[in-house]
């Protein structure tokens, strides 16, 4: 087990010494005890379960201070020294002594695990100093000891006798009755009419708050946009699924610009609004259990407000879905305007009834994996007052890069045949509801023809529907400060998405934060090797409640996971460094190989048909085609592709940023495509694709509240290959993604193109492939039409961004 905690925030003794007074766990009498006889009762004070002295001293007659001593009978002969203090402390913090750790040596153990320590122990000063720093430490569960303190009841006394937050170690504390939460729902009337019936689209919210913030309590929200908050129409969204299985077909050349596709806002006047009959504070629905996201669940403990929409055209609420349109966007955003103090809601749809969010503090940010995370960065796009911060975790920045490729409609991984207007049906959760439902049925019809026209699966060009659903265009606008999540392996929102925003956000006057992990399309705030949550704690009882705990500083600019060594963070200052080499491998036969070498002459070729019951097995049997793929020796595929490898690696590397491949490319009709594979080649356990559940319920978020399961990533079985990368081009979109180019059977152009963003740790002794290929079964059109290709060698090549 090795811990990386980020958000451990070291402090002078007078703050540790004020912050222990605060959360009522040392008082005066406590000081004025010995230092053996207040480190046991420090000791004592972590069982808040046992409510008697005779139950605490049951409890810590269980801890061994040495390897023969129980706590209670060491104190009454022995003093405490860093043996014995980190020998308990260890236990409590849940590791099991000569399994774990040694009593003999705890030191050991602690540094190999990466936790905190104190080298000096003799002074009543020493052992509360030391003491703060263990509740401030990860426990073999995942959190710091003071939140598993929590969970057992540490904090039950302050239910109910609470002014506000309570902050330890820069970050709130689940000090919150979570059984007494309030839940209620508004209406929030949008500027929008997407259903075209005259009035004002109104959006269903769900609110959970603090019973304090009934009386007084003014607090932050995390918000939600979420389109499967109200349910799915998953058997809909199937029957839509558009065929893989066809030809890709000559485009007619043309000099389109940027500017004949542009996306400029059409100006319209919204339906008057709503007449207001009376205002209230009282909401007149409640509902059930929400279709939460776990760290709002953790936040809700600690005097955050949480709050989901599902948007328009969805459950309850009026308008149609759009998919990624600026309508969408307008809607999440008219939520934050009414938390913000700008816009109406009312108690229900009919009668009028205008309420605010007179409980929130103005302070809000936004929180969501996928089209959450997605909508998050949408809302920041806008700039609206209020939006303090969002957490955007594997989110598209431009629909773009999620469907399409280089020219080409590229699924995303695991969706083939999935578009734009199958995840519009997929969130028109309004369908639910029959009689709702025949309402907009015609016009929700006449919506999705003009979402399957627009998305435009003939050519996979950039065009106006896409540059509408490109955020990228407004990052100027943005105010919130950002911290970006997402996967290295995540072939469902790529890589790329996240890319862009980072780099595009150098040039706005915000403070960004970017973590990379080793998973595919996941959440993160249940990995045991990283304090997520208690890093987003921190930013945001910094940003939401302005509490100076220095998270700007403290929170590493650029954090990613190791895809070498389990349960490595590392802290960097760019994703690409400023100090970085740029390598150019060139081709030869069956060889990647420096520049400085001489470049061989000649051209490699591939063909892309398969024999049909081949093509149809692999259809069904993707592992079984990426296996045959990359394998280097007796593939069936060799004929299908093109291999090049480099030499051994005589000694690790890690690349970062965009592979970039340039390839003189012929094919034998008048339309072609080319697609890459970055390949690491060597055999060695690596880590799973997905992480291990540790312990089923291991987190909890507060005192007899929600829990999460505990996971963490780990070395699965040896495989002698892993992809870092891939990208795919159309041949007719050398120039860019809007303009068609001529392309000629059997005449050699030039082609470059940039594969995903990576970050990738390159082993010693491994060998990096360049696999060059055609039609990707997983994402690209498959037609298993007779196209051959061929490549120039000399003309050929990749570059790298290696440290």
């Amino acid at each position: 087990m090795r811990y990386n905690q980020f958000a451990h925030i070291k402090t002078s003794l007078k703050n540790k010494l004020a912050e222990l007074n605060q959360i009522h766990y040392v008082d005066q009498a406590m000081l004025h005890a010995t230092p053996t006889k207040l480190w046991l009762q420090l000791v004592e004070k972590a069982f808040p379960q046992a409510l008697s002295l005779a139950a605490k001293k049951q409890k810590t007659a269980a801890l061994l201070a040495d390897e023969t001593t129980p706590l209670t009978d060491y104190v009454k002969k022995a003093d405490v020294n860093i043996q014995a203090f980190y020998n308990v402390g260890l236990q409590l913090l849940g590791f099991e002594p000569e399994k774990d750790f040694s009593l003999s040596d705890p030191l050991e153990a602690i540094k190999k695990s990466n936790l905190s320590y104190q080298e000096q122990l003799s002074t009543k000063e020493d052992v509360l100093s030391a003491w703060y720093d263990l509740l401030c430490t990860h426990t073999t569960s995942g959190q710091t000891l003071l939140d598993k303190l929590a969970s057992l009841g540490y904090f039950k006394p302050f239910f109910g006798n609470v002014s506000g937050p309570l902050f330890f170690n820069g970050k709130a504390q689940p000090i919150f009755d979570t059984n007494k939460l309030i839940r209620e729902v508004v209406y929030v009337e949008s500027d929008l009419d997407t259903d075209k019936d005259g009035q004002r689209d109104l959006l269903k919210v769900e609110i959970i708050r603090p019973e304090e913030s009934s009386s007084g309590l003014k607090v932050p929200v995390v918000y939600t946009a979420s389109p499967y908050n109200q349910g799915t129409n998953d058997i809909d969204g199937q029957k839509m699924m558009h065929n893989m299985n066809t030809t890709l077909t000559h485009k007619k050349p043309s000099d389109t610009n940027y500017a004949a596709i542009e996306y400029r806002a059409k100006s319209s006047v919204p339906p008057v609004p709503r007449s207001i009959t009376r205002e209230t504070t009282i909401a007149e629905e409640s509902f059930g259990r929400e279709f939460s996201y776990t760290l709002n669940d953790y936040l809700l403990a600690r005097g955050f407000a949480a709050v989901y929409s599902a948007g328009i055209g969805t459950l309850d609420s009026d308008g149609v879905r759009t998919c990624g349109s600026p309508a969408e966007t307008a809607a999440a955003v008219a939520v934050i305007e009414w938390l913000n103090g700008t816009r109406i809601a009312f108690t229900n749809k009919t009668d009028g009834a205008a309420i605010s969010a007179w409980w929130c503090n103005k302070n809000i940010a936004m929180t969501g994996k996928s089209y959450l995370g997605t909508l998050a960065t949408a809302a920041a796009t806008t700039g609206v007052t209020g939006l303090k911060t969002i957490i955007s975790e594997a989110a598209i920045s431009s629909w773009y890069d999620y469907y399409r490729d280089g020219g080409l409609v590229v699924a995303p991984g695991g969706f083939p045949g999935e578009d734009a207007d199958v995840l519009t049906m997929e969130c028109f959760s309004r369908k639910k509801q029959a009689a709702d439902y025949l309402k907009v049925k015609d016009i929700f019809k006449k919506q999705l023809a003009d979402i399957t026209g627009g998305q435009d699966r003939s050519t996979g060009n950039y065009n106006t529907f896409w540059d509408a659903r490109n955020y990228l265009k407004n990052i100027s606008k943005i105010k919130a400060d950002i911290i970006m999540v997402h996967g290295l392996n995540d072939w469902n929102v790529k890589p790329r998405n996240v890319f862009n925003l980072w780099q595009s956000l150098k040039h706005v006057p915000v403070t960004s934060k970017l973590i990379l992990h080793q998973g595919q399309h996941i959440y993160i705030n249940n990995m045991r090797s990283l304090d997520f949550n208690d890093m987003m704690n921190l930013w945001l009882s910094f940003k939401l409640y302005n509490i100076d705990n220095h998270a700007k500083d403290v929170l590493p600019d650029v954090l990613v996971q190791d895809n070498v060594t389990p349960e490595t963070w590392n802290s960097f200052t760019d994703w690409i460094a400023p100090q970085h080499n740029v390598e150019k491998l060139c081709l030869r036969p069956h060889e990647l190989v420096s520049s400085k070498l001489e470049p061989a002459e000649g051209a490699a070729n591939f063909q892309d048909k398969l024999p049909s019951a081949d093509f149809e097995y692999y259809q069904k049997h993707l592992n079984i085609w990426m296996k045959d793929l990359l394998s280097p020796d007796h593939s069936p595929l060799k004929h299908n592709r093109l291999l090049f490898r480099t030499a051994a690696m005589d000694k690790d590397k890690i690349i970062q940023g965009e592979p970039e491949v340039t390839m003189n490319v012929a094919t034998n009709k008048n339309h072609g495509m080319l697609s890459f594979m970055l390949i690491d080649y060597g055999t060695a356990r690596r880590l799973g694709s997905i992480p291990t559940t540790l312990e089923r319920k291991g987190l909890n978020y507060g005192f007899q509240w929600r829990e999460d399961d505990l996971v963490e990533f780990s070395l699965a079985e040896k495989t002698p290959w892993k992809m870092i990368s891939k990208g795919h081009i159309n041949l007719q979109n050398r120039h860019s993604n809007w303009k068609n180019d001529e392309l000629q059977p059997n005449s050699f152009y030039t082609i470059n193109t940039k594969l995903q963003p990576t970050f990738y740790h390159l082993p010693k002794g491994h060998h990096l492939g360049l696999i060059i290929y055609a039609t990707d079964m997983g994402m690209t059109v498959r037609a298993n039409e007779d196209l051959a290709y061929s490549i120039k060698l000399a003309d050929s090549c990749l570059k790298l961004n290696f440290i």
